[in-house]
Formats: structure tokens, C-alpha cells, sequence
């Protein structure tokens, strides 16, 4: 490609960052004006628009982006949807001749992207997409038969034979400014943040934006990384990254995080390995979810489509409010509500609970975790219900069924999880359903469907 001299669009979405921006350092190396975008159009996510907790990241950070962009010069447009007919404006707008971006693998956004790129190349425009947010693209590792894998150790033996490609570049960003910048909404006109402000919690747990990422980083590499394979499944400690929404959100690349944590592997290479592992299983998410794009709304393993589930709309108040009567559980559903994020250990806990002791369907707890976790990532989300289920790739036994008594006693042995989340008054309310009598519920369940 010749350089125009024409301004380029880069169209920002869940890689809200300046440095190692594939499709931001691409448009800058061509020496050409940028002209940053954003574009609001979540009815084009298909079921899954961002939930709640979502819109007050998403708002962070978009504000801690356009600040930065703000110091180097150049302005954050904002728009609204639809993203293809706003962008086609903005280009004639700004005269811009390309539009640069970095992939998205949710199944709504691929087909929104290719109608979107197709519509752009018809108007003239040169459009380049990157990947900015994973190690590996989905559709390049597969096994030996040339089909998706369905198996984590496979799949992560696989991706250790490979490098990941190189971070991108950080090129200046002081480039020659448009030479008259398009209008842009305020960003308080997308009405992201909650209108009755609940979000107390969240602004005192987390520092949305690119600043947050790195400073989590840091904590992580000097604080937590060391003791990482002892201290993961420990609620009651600073024992795991806390880096899942900015990963979601593209304010730090996976690859930089690889980096840095190899850059301290000398001593502590079981501690690197086992952190490495967990990105691999992120990994891993978006190559189910590429590949088998059905797999949010349906079970990998189709005979769990016949589960004879038991909805309970008191018991899934219940267990939403924290008040199911196991302590571990009902922490665990505070600390979601409290800060929108929840320790993994305890996430498997409380998934288990709802999907075996009360055998409400796993579909009904995705949708509240996507609606309250700031780190509501399809791909995740849907592995974690899905593995919990025992309906997915790689799953756990579905008679593998938490004692959430036991589960306190092994990870939360002096029970400062529980102290910190759960209010004393309410650490001995009585159980809504007897776990033996659960369990065999459960069970009885699965043997339904095998016998189909």
C-alpha cells in the first residue's frame, strides 16, 4: 500500500490501549493523520450486548483513553451505531481513505465485521484487521485430523510448539492532525454509567483503562506471582492476577503479559508455568467459541439438551442475593455484587450449586454472571458454565458434585473469605436444600439423560 496522505479511522473495541495496538501502530506507521473511533451499537452483539457492570467499565475506560489520546494531540470520536453506516460518514466526514481495526470473535460481532468491511470496501476504502487481543488466531491450531480441538491438554500442547506473534510496535503517536475533526458525542451521552449509581464498589475495587492494567501488573509480578500455584484457589488472599477485565477489554495485550511474566521465570518457573497455563485456558475459550459458535445458548454435549431441569425463581433469588444458606456460596454472590467480580475458585462453587443442588439450568446463571461481572467475556463465560455443567469441552464430570461445606474448609480454611463478604448475622442461615439430598437429585438427573 502507498501512502495517501489521506487520514486513517481506527476503529477502537475491546482493545482500548495505546501501546502495542496492532491496528493503531499499523495506521501511524503509514505517517498519515489518525483519527481514533469509537462506535456504540450494542444491538449488533446479538443476545449478548454488555451487561451492567460492562457499561460502567466500558465508560472508564473509554474516559481513560480519550484522556491519553488527549495528551498526544488527538480526540476519541465517539459515535453510535450502526457501525457500518457510521463509519462510511466518518470517513466522508474526515476524508479519511482506510479504516484499521482489531478482531473480534464473538459469532454476532464476525458476521457484523464482514458486513461491515464489505460495505466499506464497496465505498473505496482500504480496510486492515489485526489481532490485538489473543496469543493465537482461533482458526490456526488444530489436531492432528485437522479439526477443532474439544480437549485443554491437547490443546495446550499444541500451543506450546508455537510462538506467539511479535507485540506490535509503539510508533509515535504525535502524528499532523486532521485537518478538521468530525463531530463527536459526549461520552456521557451513552448513558453507560447506571442511572441509580450501584457501582460504589466497583469504583473502589477497580481502576478501569490502560493505567489500571499496568499498575495490576506490576502488583501481581511483585506481590502474588511468586506464590501463585499455592496461593490461586485461596480466596482469602491477593493470590490471582485480577487482570480478566482488562484482558476483556484489550487495555493490555495477553502477549505483554506473557512477556513479562517469562522476564521473571529464574527461580520461579513453576510459578510462570502455572500462570501461563490459565492464559492458555483464555485461549482455549475462544477457540470453542470460534469454532462451535452455538455454544453460549446450547451444550457442546448435546444430550444435555434433554437435563430435566427445575426452575425455581425463588431459589434463583436466592442464590442471586447471596442468601442460599452456604456460606461459601452466599460470599461469593456478595462479592459479585459488591465489586463485579468474583475469586475463581469460588465462581465454580456457586455455579455447581445452582446448576446441581438446584438444578436451574446453566443458561440462567451465564446470563447473571455476563449482566454483574465487569470481566463478563462470552468466551469465559461460557467455558466456566459450560465446564461446570459438564456439557462442554473438556468438562467436568457432571456427577462431579461440590460439598460447598468441604469447599470452605479445603480453600477458606480460617474463614476470612467468608468474614470479609458475608455479614455475621447471616453466616447460619439455614440451608434452602439439604446437600445429600441435592447430590442425589443431581444424579438422578444424569442417569435420566444416559438412559435416553
Amino acid at each position: 500500500m502507498t501512502d495517501s496522505g489521506a487520514p486513517a479511522l481506527v476503529w477502537f473495541r475491546k482493545d482500548l490501549r495505546l501501546r502495542h495496538n496492532p491496528a493503531l501502530a499499523a495506521a501511524l506507521e503509514r505517517r498519515w493523520p489518525v483519527v481514533p473511533v469509537f462506535v456504540w451499537a450494542p444491538e449488533e452483539e446479538g443476545a449478548w450486548p454488555p451487561g451492567a457492570a460492562s457499561r460502567w467499565w466500558l465508560h472508564g475506560s473509554l474516559n481513560s483513553l480519550a484522556t491519553e489520546l488527549e495528551r498526544r494531540g488527538l480526540r476519541l470520536i465517539v459515535r453510535r451505531g450502526p457501525s457500518a453506516e457510521a463509519l462510511a460518514s466518518l470517513a466522508e466526514e474526515s476524508g479519511a481513505a482506510s479504516v484499521f481495526w482489531n478482531r473480534r470473535y464473538e459469532p454476532a460481532v464476525i458476521a457484523r465485521d464482514r458486513d461491515v468491511e464489505n460495505l466499506l470496501r464497496r465505498r473505496g476504502l482500504t480496510v486492515e484487521t489485526f489481532n490485538g487481543s489473543l496469543l493465537f488466531e482461533p482458526s490456526s491450531l488444530h489436531n492432528a485430523n485437522g479439526q477443532p480441538f474439544r480437549v485443554f491438554t491437547a490443546f495446550h500442547r499444541e500451543c506450546e510448539k508455537h510462538n506467539p506473534a511479535p507485540l506490535a510496535k509503539n510508533p509515535p503517536l504525535r502524528r499532523p492532525a486532521p485537518g478538521n475533526w468530525p463531530h463527536s458525542l459526549a461520552l456521557a451521552d451513552l448513558a453507560l454509567e447506571p442511572a441509580v449509581d450501584w457501582a460504589g464498589g466497583l469504583r473502589e475495587a477497580w481502576q478501569p483503562g490502560e493505567a489500571g492494567a499496568r499498575r495490576q501488573l506490576r502488583r501481581f509480578l511483585r506481590k502474588a506471582l511468586a506464590e501463585y500455584p499455592a496461593h490461586r484457589d485461596r480466596p482469602g488472599m491477593a493470590g490471582t492476577s485480577r487482570l480478566s477485565p482488562h484482558l476483556h477489554f484489550g487495555e493490555i495485550d495477553p502477549r505483554e503479559v506473557r512477556r513479562e511474566i517469562l522476564a521473571l521465570e529464574k527461580g520461579r518457573r513453576a510459578a510462570s508455568r502455572a500462570y501461563l497455563r490459565q492464559l492458555v485456558w483464555r485461549e482455549f475459550a475462544y477457540h470453542l467459541l470460534y469454532h462451535f459458535p452455538e455454544t453460549p445458548e446450547h451444550p457442546l454435549r448435546r444430550e444435555f439438551e434433554a437435563m430435566p431441569w427445575q426452575p425455581n425463581p425463588r431459589y434463583f433469588k436466592a442464590w442471586t442475593k447471596g442468601r442460599t444458606g452456604y456460606p461459601l456460596v452466599d460470599a461469593g454472590m456478595r462479592e459479585l455484587w459488591r465489586s463485579g467480580w468474583m475469586h475463581n475458585r469460588v465462581r465454580m462453587v456457586a455455579a455447581s450449586f445452582l446448576v446441581k443442588h438446584l438444578q436451574i439450568e446453566w443458561q440462567q446463571g451465564a446470563a447473571w454472571f455476563w449482566d454483574t461481572l465487569v470481566d463478563a467475556d462470552l468466551a469465559n463465560n461460557t467455558l466456566g458454565w459450560q465446564w461446570v455443567a459438564g456439557c462442554g469441552a473438556d468438562a467436568a464430570p457432571y456427577f462431579r458434585i461440590f460439598n460447598p461445606a468441604l469447599q470452605a474448609a479445603r480453600f477458606d480454611p480460617h474463614g476470612d473469605y467468608i468474614r470479609r463478604w458475608l455479614p455475621e448475622g447471616e453466616r447460619h442461615l439455614p440451608p434452602i436444600v439439604d446437600h445429600p439430598e441435592a447430590r442425589e437429585r443431581a444424579l438422578e438427573a444424569l442417569r435420566s439423560i444416559k438412559k435416553r
